[in-house]
């Protein structure tokens, strides 16, 4: 059971790369959240879904030499979601559809991916880190990097540009 959620049932063993396809799962399922909910729901649930990751990832990798096998995709679930709470704010305070922020749902995913990849300062220091704290905090951490990129790209473009 701990197995099925670490690796979102078949999402984690997608080939190749079953890091993206578990952020791309993570955004459909946050859509389907975001409707059924609305922010405040999302919200919860990725709390939810972070505190299940950890107990989940430390289960199945339990006397596993390999801490972080790349089946397990419960942490991009997470980081994903995190990555998207400016999109899903940004939806019920316009009284809009997730999906008409798009760009932002773009930004989110291509910001989160980076990030959980080069693993830049604050992202590395956590994946370094062992078992499932690890596992966890660096897609968290690559999630909060990202957030922060939907947002400010979010006020920039909403900003005036100029002219008289």
């Amino acid at each position: 059971m701990m197995r099925t959620i670490a690796t979102l049932g078949p999402i984690g063993h997608l080939r190749p790369g079953p890091g993206t396809w578990g952020s791309a799962a993570a955004i459909l399922l946050a859509w389907a959240i975001h409707a059924l909910g609305g922010f405040g729901l999302f919200f919860a649930a990725t709390l939810a879904v972070t505190g299940l990751g950890w107990w989940a990832v430390s289960e199945a990798t339990r006397g596993q030499a390999d801490k972080d096998p790349s089946e397990i995709v419960i942490d991009e679930v997470a980081g994903q979601w995190i990555a998207l709470w400016p999109v899903s704010l940004g939806a019920q305070m316009a009284g809009t559809d997730f999906w008409a922020l798009w760009p932002g749902i773009v930004t989110a995913f291509i910001a989160f991916r980076l990030f959980d990849i080069l693993k830049p300062g604050p992202v590395g220091w956590a994946d370094r880190q062992e078992g499932a704290f690890g596992v966890m905090a660096d897609d968290v951490i690559a999630g909060w990097l990202a957030a922060m990129v939907v947002a400010v790209l979010a006020v920039i473009a909403h900003l005036p540009m100029g002219g008289s």
